[in-house]
């Protein structure tokens, strides 16, 4: 075995060609000239680790200069994201249990400071129907929706947000993210968008609507909610059909037009024609008090025998919002990446937002994120820079200055209706069953996080948590037992399953293969599947183990390599590696257990192994 065969892994050298004189003279002038042009020494390294340092601090600066056709489509971009952020904003607000005028607020400063402190040129941030519908669900039993108090503690979660997404940018946390599957992600996204459009059916039909706080309780308020259409106040169930259908019908044959726009604005010269309010008591949003919000701080912090009460009882919730929101933000990045070749930094992008929420909590906002109509909307209109979005929120200042007592007589039951269509595009019923083809556990994940959001209803977070937990539950009894099968030689000389293939094997030197991580987590089974493998093989004098499976080894999986050399040495069997990759063999390498094996030992190549088998 031992004989030719072994190769300790290692690097080959790559031998460049020196060029011709001719070519060699040129090459040199070139150097040369290049270096004599490039500027050095001391000043010019300061000067440029200190512009690099503050492009890291402020990216906004890499917007200039600024062409006048870039401003132009900023221009153009940043006025028609805002038509469809101002009844949005107000719509998502009213989702989150909060005055129409806290959606306008996070809609103004905090869009700007996205922008300015973001990564991507194109990401509209803002009020947005998930993390809308998270916000009740952590603030749902605190307090009542619409009070004083519930405003107060809608800032405090800002605050809270804003802080976990800057601490989890500064330490390069955006690959947290990951922690959440795609299965349990699509199920979520489908149980919340199921929950959001439910949510809004009491203000289609203008009835009360309960609030039971026990396990399913939505689902059984939504069921008594429809066994009262009888009860349904007519007026408001026209103002939100016909709101839907007109939506519907400019998405399906006008979609540049700001649909939801086009149904506030006829909505509201509707209602003030017809008296909505006044003679038929259909709900409106009432009066938007005009002017900028100011910047305070949430009543009640500096009492802190009060505050750290609640804030341990929101910490939990907020992390939801901070990931869940932040996920949303980087399936956007992505799709904007793509298009537009941009170079994004989640790490900063979770900087950018957290600073934008912060700006949410200070000026009477609460929880933003970032929007995929909204910046598809950018993109649409040709956005080159952050500057689409600072004009954006110059155009949402303006509207809280000068035009929210336009918005007085806006029926309540068009925003809802703005809402349902939004959301009822995100639901995809075959995500079970595409996650089911793919790997069966995926499938369930899917299903029972759907499931499990839908009956924790409003508190959706617990939904994901259970998708989370039961996802990493098949991930470690994957990864804990991974199948290690006993090889055979192919006529051609490769290392195949001996059973599936039906191929000899050596009794005296039996072939296994690990396909799996040797970490804590996996050593028993690899050490106990080994052991069971060789009570096969009673004659065996030496066993060979394929390693071209093991892309990572910790601690314990040394240890365990090490004790059944031990083991397998007392039995006067010896131990062979092949194919070991040099993450592994490093570990192995420093902590002594080549030498104390032998190198010799150490096969490079699984082909190699196979000839020596051969033989």
């Amino acid at each position: 075995m031992s004989q030719g065969a072994a190769v300790v892994p290692g690097t080959s050298g790559t031998i460049v060609p020196f060029p011709s004189p001719p070519a060699a003279a040129r090459f040199v002038w070139e150097q040369t000239v290049r270096r004599s042009r490039k500027p050095t020494g001391f000043g010019h390294s300061v000067t440029h680790s200190f512009s690099a340092g503050i492009r890291r601090w402020l990216p906004f600066l890499e917007w200039f200069p600024v062409s006048r056709e870039d401003l132009r489509l900023d221009l153009i971009a940043g006025v028609s994201v805002a038509l469809l952020l101002v009844p949005q904003a107000m719509a998502y607000a009213d989702l989150a249990g909060l005055p129409a005028q806290v959606g306008l607020y996070a809609a103004f400063l905090p869009v700007i400071l996205g922008a300015l402190f973001g990564s991507c040129r194109q990401l509209s941030t803002g009020p947005v129907a998930m993390t809308s519908i998270l916000t009740a669900g952590v603030l749902a039993g605190l307090a009542a929706p619409g009070s004083e108090a519930y405003i107060n503690l809608a800032l405090l979660l800002a605050l809270l947000v804003g802080v976990l997404r800057i601490l989890l940018g500064l330490l390069r946390m955006a690959g947290i993210v990951n922690v959440i599957s795609h299965p349990a992600m699509g199920g979520f996204t489908n149980a919340a968008a199921m929950i959001i459009a439910l949510s809004q059916v009491n203000k289609i039909l203008g009835l009360p609507r309960g609030n039971s706080p026990f396990f399913c309780g939505f689902l059984l308020d939504t069921g008594r909610l429809l066994t009262q259409l009888h009860r349904a106040h007519l007026p408001t169930m026209a103002m939100g059909l016909g709101a839907i259908l007109l939506i519907a019908a400019i998405r399906r044959w006008k979609p540049r037009w700001p649909a939801l726009l086009i149904a506030v604005v006829i909505g509201t010269l509707i209602s003030r024609a017809i008296g909505f309010e006044e003679k038929l008591g259909g709900q409106v949003v009432g009066v938007i008090p005009r002017g900028l919000p100011r910047v305070r701080l949430p009543s009640g912090m500096n009492d802190l025998d009060a505050l750290l009460p609640t804030l341990r009882a929101m910490l939990p919730g907020a992390l939801s919002v901070a990931l869940i929101g932040f996920m949303e933000v980087v399936a956007v990045n992505r799709a904007i990446a793509i298009k537009t070749r941009q170079r994004i930094d989640l790490n900063r992008e979770l900087i950018g937002q957290g600073v934008a929420i912060l700006g949410a909590g200070l000026t009477q906002g609460y929880p933003i994120s970032g929007s995929f109509s909204r910046s598809a909307m950018n993109l649409m209109c040709g956005a080159r820079t952050g500057l689409c979005s600072v004009f954006t929120g110059l155009v949402v200042m303006l509207t809280l200055l000068f035009l929210t007592p336009l918005l007085h007589h806006l029926p309540n039951a068009i925003l809802a209706a703005g809402i349902i269509v939004a959301v009822t595009s995100l639901v995809e019923f075959d995500v079970v069953a595409h996650a089911a083809k793919t790997s069966r556990p995926e499938g369930a994940v899917a299903l029972v996080t759907w499931v499990a959001t839908m009956c924790f209803a409003p508190a959706i977070e617990r939904g994901i948590l259970v998708g989370v937990a039961l996802a990493l539950y098949f991930y470690f009894r994957r990864t804990m037992a991974p199948p290690l099968v006993v090889l055979g030689v192919r006529g051609d000389g490769s290392l195949e399953d001996a059973t599936q293939h039906g191929l000899e094997i050596d009794p005296h030197l039996p072939a296994v293969r690990f396909d799996g991580s040797l970490y804590f987590g996996s050593v028993a089974a690899f050490e106990d599947s080994v052991l069971a493998a060789l009570r096969s093989f009673p004659a065996a004098k030496a066993l060979l183990v394929v390693c071209d499976g093991i892309n990572f080894m910790d601690a314990s999986g040394e240890w365990c390599l090490r004790q059944l050399h031990r083991r397998l040495a007392e039995q006067h069997i010896e131990i062979y590696f092949a194919g070991m990759k040099r993450e592994p063999f490093a570990v192995l390498e420093r902590a002594g257990l080549v030498e104390t094996v032998g190198r010799d030992h150490f096969v490079r190549s699984v082909r190699m192994a196979a000839m020596a088998l051969q033989t």
